[in-house]
């Protein structure tokens, strides 16, 4: 344990900045996991809406470094083309 107190500052700053990154992360799983669900379930309107709200969650965790900018481009671009075969189908 750190006994100086800039070291004990960091300390508490790194726990409150990982649950919030870990909360942004979960959050972001969730609405992928809605978009995949819906196509699944083969509904276009769910999917079409779950993807409208995943979206700007994923950007939003890639604008505060939870994500890769790449990566959150990536997982948008998929899930678009899984939800746009589900409508031709």
């Amino acid at each position: 344990m750190a006994n100086i107190a800039s070291a004990q500052k960091r300390i508490r700053q790194t726990l409150k900045i990982t649950a919030r990154n870990k909360a942004r992360k979960s959050r972001v799983h969730g609405v992928i996991r809605k978009v995949e669900e819906a196509v699944a379930a083969g509904n276009k309107e769910q999917a079409l809406a779950a993807l409208r709200a995943a979206q700007p969650e994923m950007q939003r965790a890639a604008g505060k470094g939870v994500l890769k900018a790449n990566t959150v481009s990536r997982k948008i671009s998929r899930l678009s083309a899984q939800v746009k075969a589900v409508s031709a189908a």
